[in-house]
């Protein structure tokens, strides 16, 4: 078996979203548990909140499917009849071919920091569409596994993180893909704002906790796009303020609402 992850990036026309919620939630749903190895998917939504905000957001939704799969040369390709039939609908904007759709095998399964609360459901996540330099792919690799992921799992309302490869076997359409390597953060909190600038802060050495991200390696290329989405799909919505395993009484009051 092989975990596989396919992310959709997409773009649906005005005044069409209610319809594309309802057939994601339901017909698609129908349809997904048919497939073999079929795990999981998701809806969300581009935020506001972003880390980078001069990087272009040309996506409004991501639909995140996972699949542990016997055969991903034969599994794979099933999802692509499924997704094309939201195009066929015309429930997809595709009028400058803007939509993606990305698969990656993974290196693993989420990987938990101490602010993960297994009982709650994430609240939105970020994507980094990533490379590493080439001839450097060890070092990228290690720097992730021992130093970066950790660390970024200790920054309030930062709870798990998993990487994958873009994988062989792609879902037509096939289209140019700007990283090689898939990045995925889950967050669990309502106040994405405060997560994403002390993120910034920690990776400059200047958040008010007094922890500060190593170095960042240079053997992550710069060629990289990031991008935040909260989730729309489902029912559950996190309402019980940042998990965060640290003591928030440190930042001082104004750090939430001056902006990133």
């Amino acid at each position: 078996m092989s975990l596989h992850t396919t992310i959709h990036l997409h773009n649906v026309p005005t005044g069409r979203e209610a319809d594309y919620a309802a057939w994601f939630d339901g017909a698609h749903r129908d349809d997904l548990a048919r497939l073999r190895g079929f795990r999981s998917a998701d809806r969300f939504e581009v935020t506001p909140e972003q880390v980078m905000p001069d990087i272009p957001q040309p996506w409004r939704y991501v639909s995140v499917y996972d699949f542990d799969l016997p055969d991903p040369a034969i599994d794979l390709p099933a999802l692509g009849p499924l997704l094309a039939a939201a195009r066929d609908a015309g429930m997809i904007d595709d009028a400058t071919e803007t939509e993606r759709i990305y698969s990656y095998r993974m290196y693993s399964d989420w990987r938990s920091g101490p602010n993960h609360r297994p009982d709650r459901p994430i609240s939105s996540i970020f994507l980094i569409l990533a490379n590493f330099v080439a001839g450097m792919e060890a070092e990228y690799h290690r720097w992730y596994d021992e130093v970066h992921i950790p660390e970024v799992c200790r920054v309030p309302g930062f709870v798990a993180m998993r990487r994958g490869r873009l994988s062989e076997v792609q879902i037509e359409p096939r289209r140019y893909c700007p990283g090689s390597e898939l990045v995925m953060c889950a967050h669990q909190t309502d106040d994405l704002l405060f997560s994403v600038k002390d993120f910034s802060a920690r990776a400059r050495g200047v958040s008010p906790s007094g922890d500060a991200m190593e170095p960042r390696s240079k053997a992550g290329s710069f060629a990289r796009t990031v991008h935040f989405f909260r989730k729309i799909s489902g029912t559950e919505v996190w309402s019980d303020g940042i998990a965060y395993a640290g003591d928030l009484s440190v930042y001082p009051p104004d750090f939430r609402i001056t902006g990133a």
